[in-house]
């Protein structure tokens, strides 16, 4: 019997079914994990590789996929009294007034864990000494856990990152793995401080067969912020664009009847924010703050490829927007009871409006 998931997502994920590993060092391919899919109308619900992809899909669909690139976004720090800190870059690009958003953690044997309430060294004025001669200087306070700061960097971020960053990582993941893990056969676009996971599994064969079966793909880009799984925060504003091409595209497929299916929760957002009251994609280059619910709706989307989200994520909220209540409870009861596996390096979840 399907294992029942609370209306308000109010479930509990075992802690052996966090993917502790890539697929590859699981003895698996990229494209080996395991495919969820649920169809709207119903809702129904099938069990399949990711590899069937191709097949589940049909001609003229369209796959929108986010290329942007994970960087090496964690960095040992030090404190005025030399005590040591692990900082989390949470943008590759500053804001407007140009500004960083860093998150200060406790360093420990494995991944580097939060601050408890009220224990973090964060304060306005602190400047934290990065490697390399490089620094950080705690401006105000964004969200309890995530502080504005300025950067002093011998040279260019990316390139500095790439000499002294690290993959974040969290305490469900079993050991360093390097930054090549965390990117996706798309990453083209440096900047995301984690690795928009939905594409992981996707490898050049897989795209192929999808071309060959007549599915089209088309980028954006959003770079993610960091998540830091402990807070289930809001989504903070994210730096995106959605080409003329790919929004000409999307507008060219649902004129034509194809589906527009989303690959991953930022490509959502990304689309959404560029997409007007009739659901009309447009150019779009900027930030956005965006938060899709389901009150709101989707305008842009017919369906979304994603991973699986803890019960306080905010993600389900779009989840719910794009499949409804019914099948994303279904999803998620089924996931549960068949074991499927959660986070980056977990089995992902194909949702179909139509």
């Amino acid at each position: 019997m399907t294992a029942a998931v609370d209306p308000g997502y109010d479930f509990t994920v075992p802690p052996e079914l966090s993917a502790r590993a890539p697929a590859e060092a699981r003895g698996l391919a990229r494209d080996g994990v395991r495919l969820l899919v649920g169809h709207r109308d119903g809702p129904t619900v099938a069990h399949h590789r990711f590899t069937d992809l191709p097949d589940l899909l049909e001609p003229g669909d369209l796959l929108v996929v986010n290329n942007s690139a994970t960087l090496p976004a964690a960095l040992t720090g030090t404190l005025p009294d030399g005590t040591s800190v692990a900082v989390h870059l949470s943008s590759a690009q500053p804001d407007p007034r140009g500004r960083h958003l860093v998150e200060l953690r406790r360093p420990a044997t494995g991944a580097a864990q939060p601050y408890p309430p009220g224990q973090s060294p964060a304060r306005a004025g602190l400047r934290v000494a990065l490697p390399g001669g490089a620094s950080a200087g705690l401006t105000a306070p964004f969200t309890p856990r995530l502080w504005h700061a300025h950067l002093t960097l011998p040279g260019e971020l990316i390139g500095y990152l790439a000499r002294h960053g690290r993959a974040i990582r969290y305490g469900y993941v079993d050991r360093d793995w390097p930054i090549e893990a965390y990117r996706t056969v798309f990453a083209a676009v440096p900047g995301s401080s984690e690795m928009p996971s939905a594409a992981r599994p996707f490898t050049a064969e897989t795209v192929a067969r999808l071309v060959a079966r007549g599915v089209l793909l088309a980028p954006v880009t959003l770079h993610t912020g960091v998540a830091s799984p402990e807070a289930h925060e809001t989504p903070y504003a994210e730096r995106y664009r959605v080409p003329g091409a790919t929004a000409r595209l999307v507008g060219h497929v649902r004129e034509g009847g194809g589906r527009v299916i989303a690959v991953g929760t930022t490509v959502v957002r990304a689309l959404e924010s560029a997409a007007d009251g009739s659901g009309g994609v447009h150019a779009a280059d900027g930030w956005t703050d965006l938060v899709v619910t389901p009150g709101r709706g989707v305008r842009a989307v017919d369906g979304l490829l994603t991973g699986w989200h803890e019960p306080q994520a905010s993600h389900l909220l779009m989840l719910e927007a794009v499949a409804g209540r019914p099948l994303l409870a279904r999803c998620y009861a089924e996931a549960l009871e068949h074991r499927y596996l959660w986070h980056e390096f977990g089995d992902v979840n194909l949702l179909l409006a139509r």
